[in-house]
């Protein structure tokens, strides 16, 4: 078992402020599917084009368990003429949006570990969607919060945020930092398609920020006692959108740069990987699952946590505490899922262990073993 003294000794969050009901959502969507369905009625009768199909509030919570999400630009994403965000332009000369949420989140992360930028030597930003290639949103975070050291941006899907943890454990165990912060901002709505009916509910906007710290005084502090990363090579999630796409020939649809997924083989293929992997690191750490007080786990469909939980525990029949849910209010807001969770729902005593795992394109998981300490 890992010996170092490495702690999570604070998190924070930052959320959209607009927060976009089901019942809202699919009627948006639906005001598209007729307008587009009537716009091409000929083009559809004729065989050439397929009619799209109506969305409904009890579809979306049956197959994904959300019931809102949060939006940064709600009234662009609900007009059928727009259905998109439409954001300002970013320049030199702004701070960047993803860095605008780090920053918010990172502020409460501090707060709650009892540091401040001073005190931190690096920064490690993770995300499913990255706003540029360089240079790096973390040095950004950096020049914003006034941090001396070194940062760097990692993109591992959903799992950005648990495997960005897992490098600040590694520096900081390598002597490289004592105090890491790690920011994660998923801002998700620009990258999704609002007129497909199997994704148009799926994601909502938010960020997380981690205080990673060798040594932590910190009365929220839970001891980093394990980590398990895996990585399985899979096209059932992904997303095409890069700078290659103004030189490809043919040039591709924009609505094909979007974000995809075959819903049905990642449920199949990644519940069993999740639940396995967490297994066996219980095993190797002889820690039975009964030790475990809490799971955190991503949060893209209530479905699969509930069959990755009952995988593990034997049972269905589970107190829901067990493995905290909040994508009933915020949607999938992608790699920070887990640690939103964590932050809104760790009820963890003297003592008691947990898991903060991830999961997502890639395929890619993440699952680090936690003691309050």
């Amino acid at each position: 078992m890992v010996m170092e003294n490495i702690y999570i000794s604070g998190t924070g969050y930052w959320k959209a402020d607009e927060i976009v009901t089901n019942d809202e959502i699919v009627s948006s969507f639906n005001s598209y599917v007729e307008k587009f369905n009537k716009d091409n009625h000929q083009e559809i009768e004729a065989g050439n084009v397929e009619a799209l199909g109506l969305s409904s509030t009890d579809f979306i919570e049956k197959a994904s368990g959300i019931k809102t999400r949060y939006l940064i630009d709600k009234k662009n994403c609900l007009d059928i003429n727009v259905m998109r965000p439409i954001l300002r332009q970013e320049k030199a000369e702004n701070l960047s949006w993803h860095a605008e949420m780090s920053v918010h989140a990172a502020k409460e992360a501090f707060k709650q570990a009892g540091i401040g930028p001073e005190d931190v030597d690096g920064v490690i930003l993770g995300t499913s969607h990255s706003a540029r290639n360089y240079p790096s949103l973390a040095m950004e975070v950096m020049e914003e919060l006034g941090i001396n050291g070194y940062g760097y941006d990692i993109l591992v899907g959903c799992s950005s945020t648990t495997f960005a943890i897992s490098n600040a454990y590694s520096d900081i165990a390598s002597g490289l930092a004592k105090t890491i912060l790690v920011v994660n901002p998923e801002l998700t709505s620009p990258h999704n398609d609002f007129t497909l009916r199997d994704s148009h509910f799926i994601f909502g906007d938010a960020c997380v920020a981690t205080i990673v710290q060798k040594d932590s005084t910190s009365e929220h502090r839970v001891k980093i006692i394990d980590r398990k990363l895996v990585t399985q090579f899979s096209n059932n999630i992904r997303s095409d959108f890069g700078y290659l796409n103004r030189v490809e020939e043919p040039a591709k649809e924009k609505k094909d740069l979007f974000f995809k997924q075959n819903g049905k083989s990642v449920f199949k293929e990644v519940c069993p990987m999740v639940a396995s992997l967490i297994m066996d690191q219980l095993d190797r750490l002889d820690i039975k699952v009964s030790d475990i007080s809490q799971f955190w786990l991503h949060q893209a469909n209530a479905n699969m946590c509930r069959v990755i939980m009952t995988r593990i525990l034997g049972t269905s029949d589970y107190d829901p505490d067990i493995a905290p849910m909040i994508l009933g209010e915020f949607g999938n807001v992608a790699s920070a899922g887990s640690v939103l969770s964590y932050h809104l729902n760790n009820k963890l005593q003297q003592g008691d262990k947990g898991i903060i795992c991830s999961f997502g394109a890639g395929y890619s998981i993440c699952s680090l073993v936690i003691e309050r300490t």
